[in-house]
């Protein structure tokens, strides 16, 4: 059987819910029903719909302040949210696609046009989808953010690797693990002209690096994460270089540009024993500078 869309239609006037309803349903749609902010953020706790219309004014929660609360949680932030309202002011419409609405519809509504936009913002969202799930079966660790560092979805590569750093983190909470909060920052810093496009850090013995990428829906950042693993590039400078165990070990780290005191404690040994060792490399490559030894430490990892 084909898909048929799911849409939510948020309402307390049951005129424009049957009329909706029966709309909708005519374009061979499933639809539900919530009449308050409270229902419909405990329908969301049993059913994900394809699409939401949102009265934005309602009594108790209103509309926008639903939407605010469904786009906090990663596990219904991706739906998309078309606000219905009768109200014309042009600042009461700002602050309602600032929750993070997609698009809004004044009424009285014009079926024609309302369809036309579910259609639309429909397809955006299956698009999304699809971008996100290719990405999830690459076997990419990304997470989306917003403006503030906060969550708004990761792929389970990306969720497993958290919970590495922070056990017992789960998505819901819509924050990433306090450890990333520091680092992720000046990635996010946008009055900065020229934000980093990636750091290192090492966390719970793990080597991160954390790249921003692009994305396609405005407020969103792509933070790529990915644990660095060393092994296989130690192998290939003792190969290469005819370095010992340890002496790759401290090569690698001087190609990233670590001092020795960061290199010592990284390793658990002594600055002292650190520049023992960076002298046998020094004899052995017949370099004299840091700078020399790095350039032949990425030939040869590259290699």
């Amino acid at each position: 059987m084909p898909h048929r869309d799911c849409i939510l239609v948020v309402d307390d006037n049951p005129d424009t819910l049957r009329f909706l309803v029966d709309t909708l349903e005519g374009e061979g749609m499933t639809v539900l029903i919530a009449r308050s902010g409270e229902a419909t953020l405990a329908l969301l706790d049993e059913v994900q719909p394809d699409l939401i219309l949102m009265d934005a004014i309602m009594p108790g929660i209103s509309g926008i302040e639903t939407t605010q609360a469904i786009k906090r949680k990663p596990a219904t932030a991706h739906i998309p949210i078309i606000f219905i309202t009768g109200l014309g002011d042009p600042e009461h419409v700002v602050a309602a696609l600032g929750t993070g609405g997609v698009d809004y519809v004044r009424k009285p509504v014009v079926i024609e046009e309302l369809l036309a936009r579910i259609r639309v913002h429909l397809g955006n969202a299956r698009a999304t989808f699809r971008s996100r799930l290719a990405l999830g079966l690459a076997g990419r660790s990304i997470a989306a953010l917003d403006a503030d560092a906060g969550l708004i979805w990761c792929t389970p590569q990306a969720e497993a690797l958290f919970v590495q750093l922070e056990p017992g983190w789960t998505a819901d909470r819509g924050t990433l693990p306090q450890a990333l909060n520091g680092p992720v920052r000046p990635l996010l810093a946008a009055s900065s002209p020229h934000p980093p496009a990636s750091t290192r850090v090492m966390l719970r013995g793990m080597d991160i690096e954390l790249a921003t990428l692009e994305s396609d829906r405005p407020g969103e950042l792509l933070l790529r994460i990915t644990e660095v693993r060393e092994d296989g590039k130690i192998v290939s400078l003792q190969k290469q270089g005819g370095l010992t165990r340890r002496e790759a070990e401290v090569l690698l780290w001087v190609s990233y540009g670590k001092t020795n005191k960061t290199i010592s404690e990284i390793l658990g040994i002594s600055p002292r024993t650190v520049n023992k060792h960076l002298e046998q490399v020094f004899r052995k490559l017949g370099v004299e500078t840091r700078a020399a030894a790095t350039a032949i430490a990425i030939r040869f990892m590259t290699d």
